[in-house]
């Protein structure tokens, strides 16, 4: 029959394995228990090698997210209160990508500005439509003009 104990072996004990494999007496082995350890003592064995934790290869390899493109496919009117925009996806990865549209009035003043993200797979198209609040359904009609940043930033 094969008995192991641990004894002996606590981080910050002073305690540890000599260089020839033995492990120092405890006054819990001099005091006769029969497992080498004090009733209310815990001893806990400390692992003699932990694996370092290493990157794995994608995240090495990952390159930046190159920007997207934006093109409007219509603008709002009283018919369809939304615009329309495509953002289109250069990269080998699903991205996300801010977008960003202006409605105008026949003056080229601002009426508001829109801005998205959209979310778009690898090497593909995605379209976002972009309601126009905060003008008011009766100033639709004032809208004359949408215009789009040609440049979707590429967010994550």
């Amino acid at each position: 029959m094969v008995v192991l104990a641990l004894i002996g072996f606590s981080s910050g004990c002073g305690q540890g394995s000599r260089r020839d494999g033995s492990s120092p007496r405890s006054d819990a082995q001099d005091s006769g228990t029969s497992a080498g350890v004090r009733s209310g003592d815990t001893h806990r064995s400390q692992p003699t090698h932990s694996p370092t934790p290493t990157a794995s290869p994608s995240s090495e390899t990952a390159k930046p997210l190159k920007d997207g493109t934006a093109v409007l496919i219509s603008c709002a009117s009283l018919d369809d209160p939304y615009a329309t925009v495509e953002v289109r996806n250069p990269n080998d990865r699903d991205a996300v990508f801010t977008m960003k549209m202006t409605f105008k009035d026949a003056r080229g003043l601002t009426m508001i500005t829109h801005t998205a993200q959209v979310p778009v797979p690898a090497k593909d198209t995605a379209t976002d439509r972009a309601a126009i609040a905060g003008i008011g359904t009766g100033r639709v009609d004032e809208i004359a003009s949408c215009e789009v940043n040609p440049r979707a930033t590429a967010d994550w």
